[in-house]
């Protein structure tokens, strides 16, 4: 009788990719936390905010002039510095979950393929805040000398960051490429497609762009678009 052919048997490191694999799903957590903590900013600066217009013009109609004009200009300025804070988080949750659960068009509109990617966009918006929290300082101009020195340790932690960002685009990214970008607007904006798909021909022009960055042929400001 022919014997039947034996089963080669599956290689052990299979099960053990998969299950390697399925532990980027713990990053959930991460970013249900993220999400909740930019939220729950985002409603503590709208509060702010709401309580900030409604002492204005209340002191506006009863004509009460203990009100300074640039004590509204500081609140206003720490509901600014409070959504931005929430903004920054808001990016990190939505960009962890984008870059190891399941990709989304609204990451790859906002330029975020990449860690690398993610870590500059939290940068800019980083520096951002800083700038808002000198201006605050500034406004109240209390001690001149202390707020001189608040204003030069802000500079070198904005210049560190901005240097940090300089570097970043002479590296590149790996899909940098416009049509993509454009595409996921569309995607996202337009037909309300909130899950992105990855084309075999994005992959391949990003290889190529890649390889080409390697070899010389083309500078690594320009990204990976034609």
């Amino acid at each position: 009788m022919p014997r039947s052919p034996v089963r080669p048997a599956p290689p052990h490191e299979d099960w053990f990719s998969v299950v390697i694999g399925r532990t980027r799903f713990v990053v959930l957590i991460a970013v249900i936390a993220v999400l909740l903590v930019a939220f729950s900013l985002f409603l503590q600066g709208t509060w702010v905010a709401l309580e900030t217009i409604y002492e204005t013009w209340r002191d506006l109609f009863l004509r009460r002039e203990d009100s300074a004009t640039s004590e509204l200009a500081v609140q206003f300025l720490e509901v600014v510095s409070t959504m931005l804070k929430a903004v920054v988080f808001y990016i990190i949750g939505v960009g962890l979950y984008s870059l190891f659960i399941r990709p989304l068009n609204l990451t790859s509109a906002l330029g975020v393929e990449t860690l690398a990617d993610l870590e500059q966009k939290v940068v800019s918006v980083i520096v951002v805040i800083l700038g808002v929290t000198f201006l605050e300082h500034f406004i109240r101009w209390q001690e001149p000398l202390e707020t001189l020195y608040f204003a030069g340790a802000l500079a070198l932690a904005g210049g560190a960051l901005v240097a940090f960002q300089y570097v970043h685009r002479r590296q590149g990214s790996d899909l940098q490429q416009p049509e993509a970008k454009l595409r996921a607007r569309r995607e996202l904006f337009e037909r309300g497609n909130e899950q992105r798909q990855i084309r075999e021909r994005d992959v391949q022009r990003a290889e190529d762009a890649t390889r080409a960055k390697l070899e010389g042929r083309v500078d690594s400001d320009e990204g990976g678009g034609d």
